[in-house]
């Protein structure tokens, strides 16, 4: 038979249950900014030693965060950058015009690889809340603005172009290979006030056949005439530095790679 003190007993025990399962929710790390609309799926890929640094490295057309893993493996293994943490988003399936309206991951409709006269600004600007998301993320679990880099690759590296220079975050840097200015008639009215002072490292391939490098230049030209200092090739954490390849064609290579890891051990380096 049940007696009352067992009874008391066991209602004591359900309290310290609840008592003790508030008590992990608190040690938790505080997760309800993942529950916005705007937040992508993403990769997270931890840093090797204390976390102090972040890169958010956005993929291109029909990628996802995936196909970036390697180069962050391979980053975090030096010395100089064991502290950085990368977060590797990937894009929703979406129709393509130029995949012939066929869905596949992409951060906005494209409907040719040439100068697109109607650009998807509307798909450009929910890829850019989408990334804005993430970094506000970043922030809220700790890691100040001056410490995360935004990059990305082809329609990854406009999308860090467009987020990077228009919101009202002044971040480390920014890193866009193999891409483009968006929105080139309107860019300067929606350029943030700090934009200039963003350091950038712009890396392009000179046999590039889906975004030319004639393309590259222009959009690195337009930027000048709003202010930027641009430096080609060079290395350090200060203005836009503009690095040519070679032959390089839609792609990355180990010199590029090289020269993109240098430049972000400067701009975020060791804090210890």
């Amino acid at each position: 038979m049940t007696t009352s003190h067992q009874l008391f007993q066991a209602a004591v025990l359900v309290v310290l249950v609840f008592i003790a399962a508030d008590y992990l929710d608190l040690l938790k790390p505080n997760t309800s900014f993942q529950m916005s609309a705007n937040t992508p799926e993403f990769l997270e890929v931890p840093a090797l030693t204390k976390h102090t640094a972040t890169v958010i490295f956005i993929h291109g057309l029909g990628d996802t965060g995936y196909g970036w893993k390697p180069v962050a493996d391979m980053f975090q293994k030096d010395a100089g950058l064991g502290h950085v943490k990368w977060v590797l988003p990937h894009a929703p399936n979406i129709p393509v015009t130029i995949n012939q309206g066929e869905a596949m991951p992409a951060w906005y409709d494209i409907a040719t690889f040439g100068r697109d006269k109607d650009e998807d600004e509307e798909g450009m600007m929910k890829a850019k809340r989408a990334i804005t998301a993430l970094i506000e993320r970043e922030v809220a679990t700790g890691t100040p603005l001056e410490r995360i880099v935004l990059g990305g690759f082809s329609q990854g590296a406009v999308t860090t172009l467009l987020t990077g220079l228009t919101i009202d975050k002044k971040l480390a840097g920014l890193a866009p290979l193999s891409g483009r200015l968006p929105l080139m008639g309107k860019f300067k009215e929606l350029m943030s006030p700090h934009a200039t002072s963003i350091p950038i490292f712009w890396g392009h391939g000179t046999a590039d056949p889906i975004v030319s490098f004639k393309f590259a230049e222009e959009s690195v030209e337009l930027l000048q005439s709003l202010g930027f200092t641009v430096v080609k090739g060079g290395k350090k954490p200060e203005g836009l530095s503009f690095n040519v390849y070679e032959g390089l064609p839609h792609s990355t290579d180990p010199f590029e790679l090289m020269d993109l890891k240098a430049w972000l051990k400067q701009v975020i380096p060791p804090t210890d």
